[in-house]
């Protein structure tokens, strides 16, 4: 089929993959451009990106489904989201800083593998569910009563659950964190 006769249900599963395709790579640039590295200052700009990223989601989400199976996919996006950003959370060393004092992060290669491979994971499927398993996925909706757009909120809820865990867990553990001996005693820093 020439680009030309593309059908109307075509240009629609395009246009959802392509959505997709921007929430992925915008939630892995994000993640990896604050997160990766030593000694990652977690300050209130840290902490209020992903809201940002949050702010995005009404764009791509068109009608949340409030009840059946299609509600059970959104929830099951966001269960599986919270628990990919609990492993994300526990991949991340949260420390005092010792130059500082002030609490930082410190993420490698193991953290960049760990959200790579989930969000290749999520770009393989919902490329496969446009060009490879399409007719699979499609009577498995029907037979299910899923609409494809619970589908699609499903993968985007994911994304945002794992970005929001991640943050909030990473806020949580340095504001945990024991304070500096001596942090008092030095002038010209607050006390913890």
């Amino acid at each position: 089929m020439g680009i030309g006769n593309k059908t109307y249900q075509e240009d629609e599963m395009i246009s959802e993959l392509t959505e997709a395709m921007i929430v992925n790579g915008v939630v892995l640039a994000a993640v990896l451009a604050s997160d990766l590295g030593t000694a990652r200052k977690i300050g209130k700009a840290r902490m209020l990106r992903p809201l940002l990223v949050a702010a995005v989601v009404p764009v791509f989400i068109q009608r949340p489904v409030t009840g059946g199976t299609g509600l059970i996919v959104e929830l099951a996006g966001i269960v599986a989201g919270v628990l990919g950003g609990l492993a994300a959370a526990a991949l991340i060393k949260v420390y005092r800083s010792p130059e500082t004092g002030a609490p930082v992060s410190r993420a490698g290669a193991g953290y960049a593998a760990f959200w790579t491979v989930i969000i290749a994971a999520r770009a393989a499927f919902s490329y496969g569910s446009a060009h490879w398993f399409s007719d699979q996925i499609v009577s498995w909706a029907v037979a299910n009563k899923v609409a494809e757009a619970a589908i699609v909120d499903g993968l985007i809820f994911m994304a945002i659950a794992m970005v929001l865990v991640r943050t909030a867990f990473l806020g949580v553990r340095a504001a945990r964190l024991p304070a500096e001996p001596g942090a008092a005693l030095q002038p010209g820093r607050a006390s913890a």
